[in-house]
Parts: structure tokens; sequence; C-alpha cells
């Protein structure tokens, strides 16, 4: 079973910066598609960024664009999402995701395997 870790989360205020982590004990981590999501309460899972296996490729949602910057460390075994500009509505948990069904899966939610998520709240 793939175990994804997330890591990072926290409060911060609105303006402010966080970067979150997800660490994955796998030696094949280094082929596997990766994606960051969140869900807010009472709202469904939305899609943040993805990023290819090798870094070369990476994609965000609209809300994302210019603020959150997705990489990977694959000697780590670990990506990242650095958040800029952090505003109240990007409150929400987040996840990162896995998939080796693909080296890039581009903006999807079907990713095979998920972490458990860290919060993230950010005060007005």
């Amino acid at each position: 079973q793939v175990q994804l870790v997330e890591s990072g989360g926290g409060w911060v205020q609105a303006g402010g910066s966080l970067r979150l982590s997800c660490a994955a004990a796998e030696r094949t981590f280094r082929n596997a598609a990766m994606g960051w999501f969140r869900q807010a309460p009472g709202k469904e899972r939305e899609y943040v960024a993805a990023i290819s296996n090798s870094g070369a490729f990476t994609n965000y949602g609209d809300f994302a664009k210019g603020r959150f910057t997705v990489s990977r460390d694959n000697a780590k075994n670990t990506i990242y999402l650095q958040m800029n500009s952090l505003k109240p509505e990007d409150t929400a948990v987040y996840s990162c995701a896995a998939s080796w069904r693909s080296q890039w899966l581009g903006p999807t939610m079907n990713f095979d395997y998920w972490g458990q998520g860290t919060q993230v709240t950010v005060s007005s």
C-alpha cells in the first residue's frame, strides 16, 4: 500500500505564505505523476496543481496560477506546494495524490493514491 504523508499546514494571516510537503516511501517515486488537491468544509474536492514524474510539466487550477508553485525532489521522494499571497478562501485541507499509471496526468482528479491531508487556515 502506498503511503503519502503531507506536512507543513498551519495557520497564517492573509497575504502570508506556506510550503506544504508530501513524502512517499516508494522506491519508484520518480516514476509517479503527482498532484495537489484541497477540500474546504461543505465543498467538493478541488484540483490545485499537478506535476509530472520528472517535474518538467506542471499545471495549476485557475485560482492557483501566479500564487502557488508545485515542485518535487525525487532524491527525497517529496513534492512541495509553495503557496504565496494566501487568501481566506484558500482555507482547506490540502492533500497530495499519486499515480503510477502515467508519468503525467495533468489536471485531473483521477489519481490512485491519496494522503490524509494537512489543514491550512488563512485568517483575514
